[in-house]
């Protein structure tokens, strides 16, 4: 299992050698996260940790930039269809930024692309994001 470090300043963590996952921005009830490195079983709890505190502390939309994601899982799949279906349930969203053709294609041939909002960047993540603020 990767190591685990602690930034220090709380909104970042990083996993020698595999996934980084910081707290870019909040603004109102949106919160926006962005994921570096592997998408694995060794960090998908910490991101669901991340993503379920944010959600108590009251944000609706929750932008998940996967921009500079190389591999995601099943288990993390399957933390973010927990936090989308936990998000709906409370009246928010779950908008994954994909602009990899490779990483958007593991949501296609599992179907999860329609079941999340995948944008292609973050601009348009947040540009979408407006009405939820």
């Amino acid at each position: 299992m990767p190591e685990r470090r602690s930034s220090g300043d709380g909104n970042r963590l990083a996993v020698a050698g595999a996934c980084r996952i910081e707290n870019d921005l909040t603004r109102d009830a949106s919160i926006i996260f962005s994921a570096a490195g592997e998408l694995d079983l060794h960090i998908a709890p910490e991101l669901q940790d991340r993503i379920e505190a944010a959600i108590e502390d009251g944000a609706r939309l929750v932008v998940l930039d996967l921009s500079d994601v190389t591999f995601i899982d099943s288990m993390a799949l399957g933390v973010l269809l927990g936090v989308a279906n936990q998000l709906r349930r409370s009246g928010g969203h779950l908008r994954l930024v994909v602009p990899s053709r490779e990483l958007r294609r593991i949501f296609e041939i599992s179907l999860l692309d329609r079941v999340f909002t995948l944008d292609s960047t973050r601009e348009e993540a947040c540009t979408h994001a407006l009405p939820y603020r």
